[in-house]
């Protein structure tokens, strides 16, 4: 083979390195555009079998987004309830692609803001439990429901709503992932700022009005990229040392270990935009007040009661490293559901694992995934 000095050699290194630069460079730019869940086949045993991907609910503010495979028996039915914090609900397409194994999820795909017009209403904390509710109707009697983050508090308000008016489509299992359960509980920096701060401080510098030329024009929202900048200035060591990593890939060439971080902070850079009211209320009700916790949750003019929940097994999960949700603010759901006997409750704290790590990567598949599967058979007898 001839020898050319654009594949080999100094100057096949310097336009490498040139060609890296210029890609971090356009690589540096936001979205609110939803990328694609891209899930197209899971690997099940020897097998690569093809996924398909549906819209089986639509509301003015989410969709409840279905993706099965094909199967030989019925597989347990899992409602994954993705958060509504400044990402879109495909930031959890490594947690779908490791529950598709052995279940059908649907996930509840939440819309940007900005794009639903100001007839369709108001979306607070309430109403998010409402469409939990109505999700896990659609999927029907013997589902599952698995919150991560955020809408763990929501969730457990749900299934609790749900078992007090013995409502048939109540989850067999309920599985709640690094949520703020009671935030008194090991506060974190994310929780700090919520403390010092009065509502008024958010509502003077973090909401903003949607411009007239999107479809949610006049609306107020909280922005995605307010988020964004907040969860980066956290890590900030991390994401640099992390894209350092990508450019001198880039640079060697290595293409594939290269796509894995690209892909990540595609989806990490693609975001939405909150309704004022969902963003002010998760301050005031679950990060100020504690109302779960506390015994104060209203949910449509009545007390929230998670003793009426009897019959949902409940594990939960947390992550030892995890410097947005701390320890024991989610396992404090225990201590809530008064009226669940032992061996349907259990807790998994997984060592060396941040917030990301408890629903995706390494130890999410293989550690804390049999955990959760495994929670879910042993109710679906």
């Amino acid at each position: 083979m001839a020898f050319s000095p654009l594949s080999d050699g100094p100057f096949a290194s310097l336009l490498r390195r040139n060609t890296a630069l210029l890609e971090m460079i356009s690589r540096f730019e936001l979205t609110h555009t939803r990328p694609s869940f891209g899930i197209k086949s899971v690997r099940v045993g020897n097998r690569d079998l093809p996924v398909k991907e549906e819209i089986a609910f639509d509301l003015p503010f989410g969709q409840l987004v279905k993706f099965s495979r094909d199967s030989d028996t019925p597989l347990p039915r899992i409602l994954l309830t993705a958060p509504l914090s400044g990402h879109f609900a495909t930031l959890l397409a490594g947690t779908i692609r490791t529950l598709l194994r052995d279940h059908d999820v649907y996930i509840t795909d939440w819309k940007n803001a900005r794009d639903v017009p100001r007839d369709a209403g108001i979306f607070g904390v309430e109403d998010y439990i409402e469409y939990l509710i109505r999700f896990m109707e659609h999927i029907g009697p013997g589902g599952h429901i698995v919150a991560v983050c955020q809408p763990c508090v929501q969730a457990l308000a749900a299934v609790a709503v749900m078992a007090e008016e013995k409502n048939p489509a109540t989850p067999l299992t309920m599985t709640l992932m690094a949520g703020p359960i009671d935030v008194r509980e090991s506060p974190t920096e994310v929780n700090h700022l919520a403390f010092d701060n009065p509502l008024s401080w958010f509502q003077n510098n973090v909401i903003h009005t949607v411009p007239w030329r999107f479809a949610g024009g006049g609306r107020r929202v909280y922005p995605g990229f307010v988020q964004l900048t907040a969860f980066m200035n956290m890590n900030m060591d991390r994401h640099q040392a992390q894209h350092q990593k990508l450019f001198d890939l880039l640079a060697e060439g290595k293409t594939e270990e290269a796509r894995k971080i690209k892909d990540f902070y595609d989806e990490y850079f693609a975001v939405l935009d909150l309704t004022e009211e969902f963003y002010i209320e998760t301050i005031d009700r679950v990060f100020q007040k504690a109302e779960l916790a506390t015994g104060d949750f209203m949910y449509r003019g009545r007390k929230v009661d998670p003793g009426a929940i009897r019959h949902t097994s409940l594990l939960t999960v947390e992550g030892g490293r995890d410097d947005i949700c701390g320890l024991g603010q989610t396992s404090a759901a225990h201590d809530l559901c008064t009226s669940l006997r032992p061996h349907l409750k259990r807790h998994h704290l997984q060592a060396n694992v941040g917030h990301y790590g408890v629903f995706n990567g390494s130890k999410w598949n293989n550690e804390i995934y049999p955990v959760v599967r495994n929670t879910i058979l042993a109710m679906e007898g």
